[in-house]
């Protein structure tokens, strides 16, 4: 199973470094990332492997919201299984 994540705000340094080491803590293996910086805004797209989760996703999902919330980011994750039949069509 695989979820996405996006991590949206304002850029600094060590974004992609924190949300890392959260989803390495966890047990979440990142697959494949994607990131821009427009202009000072921060956009990173990734999806994650999480058949080794050692939380419950609820409280996987409750730990990345509460990272970006610390770091000023918004931070949304997302079972692949709603994401994909959101974008079906």
């Amino acid at each position: 199973m695989k979820a996405v994540i996006t991590v949206t705000g304002k850029d600094s340094v060590g974004i992609i470094a924190k949300v890392a080491t959260s989803c390495a803590e966890y047990g979440a293996n990142i697959v494949d990332i994607s990131q821009s910086v427009l202009s000072d805004y921060f956009a990173m797209i990734m999806l994650a492997d999480i058949d080794s989760l050692t939380i419950e996703f609820s409280e996987f999902v409750d730990k990345l919201e509460a990272l970006g919330k610390a770091n000023d980011l918004v931070i949304h994750t997302m079972h692949e299984d709603i994401f994909n039949t959101m974008h079906h069509i």
